[in-house]
């Protein structure tokens, strides 16, 4: 199939995008390198450097290359910069998004796959997180999620449009091989954190807080690799054949692990201390998130290949060890 991967420059689309390949299909790239990186789209793939805002340019896309299925990965994530200027990540991740379905009618494409995120839920659900638990995000960032989310409820009952909603935990690792990975500015997730300071690249990292209750008092998340996620992705295309059908996954392993777990594999693989300083906890983090995945595992066939925090880590070690600088080493 011809798949229009909005994002595909970067982290979790440029994966997609390989996984697409080996799955045999056809990945053409949008993006505005806003916060992508045009080095992690392989040469031989069309890139088409364009807003998703911009609904007549994207129409006359999804028409030249014959698209047959959209992928949405093209969200502003960071949460604390969503409470602070909520408006941009409203205009980017739902007005934006309402543009792009506009332009996807009008192009007469009618299969998506959206990336959404396990904070649509809020912090009253609790953990394993299934599918049917209730939308009650606490920060605008998780609201843009649900607001689409629910967008896509209606889209599919009126216009017969298919799409499939994925909900991440906490996307992590690197593609095998370390020829692409996470580079993000700033920098924000946990795993690579702790890998910069392995590499020298940070002084020590800050644990916020250590009463939570845990078995060693730091939260508790679920770590899936980038890659599994994207073969979830493309497990679902089948599905979207049904005309009208809405398919919601959890993606995660089911398996969580401390931050100070994290620190302890990373110092493990790298062989470098990481090194840290206890802080207060941050409003909003809850002791423990992890996914039910059963969905996505029955309906799928989806098991995730990296099972362990380990083989995670042992990936994001060998794309931030050979390109300590990120993308500017590519």
């Amino acid at each position: 199939m011809n798949v229009l991967v909005i994002g595909g420059a970067g982290y979790i689309g440029s994966h997609c995008v390989r996984q697409l390949q080996a799955a045999g299909h056809k990945p053409v790239v949008l993006d505005n390198l806003v916060k992508g990186h045009r080095a992690s789209v392989p040469e031989d793939v069309t890139f088409h450097e364009v807003d998703l805002g911009d609904a007549a340019t994207v129409s006359k896309i999804l028409k030249k290359e014959n698209i047959d299925i959209v992928m949405h990965f093209a969200a502003f994530i960071e949460v604390g910069e969503s409470m602070q200027d909520p408006l941009k990540h409203y205009e980017n991740n739902v007005a934006k998004t309402v543009s792009l379905l506009k332009a996807m009618r009008e192009a007469g494409v009618n299969k998506f796959v959206f990336s959404s995120s396990c904070t649509v839920l809020g912090e009253e659900a609790k953990p394993p997180f299934t599918e049917n638990m209730p939308l009650r995000p606490i920060s605008a960032y998780g609201q843009t999620k649900a607001d689409v989310e629910v967008i896509l409820h209606y889209c599919t009952k009126a216009y017969g449009m298919s799409a499939a909603i994925f909900r991440y935990f906490n996307a992590s690792g690197a593609a095998e091989g370390g020829m692409i990975g996470e580079d993000h500015s700033p920098e924000s997730h946990l795993i690579p954190i702790a890998i910069q300071v392995a590499l020298g690249q940070r002084e020590k990292m800050m644990v916020f807080g250590n009463d939570y209750p845990t078995p060693d008092g730091t939260c508790l998340r679920d770590y899936v690799h980038v890659d599994d996620l994207s073969r979830a992705h493309i497990a679902a295309f089948p599905l979207l054949e049904e005309e009208g059908k809405l398919l919601t996954y959890n993606l995660g392993t089911g398996t969580p692990a401390s931050v100070l777990e994290i620190i302890k594999t990373v110092e493990d693989v790298s062989g470098h201390p990481v090194p840290y300083d206890l802080a207060p906890k941050r409003a909003g983090d809850v002791p423990a998130a992890y996914a039910d995945s059963a969905k996505a595992k029955s309906e799928l066939d989806w098991t995730p290949k990296y099972g362990t925090i380990r083989s995670i880590i042992e990936t994001a070690w060998a794309w931030h060890q050979s390109h300590p600088k990120g993308y500017e080493d590519a």
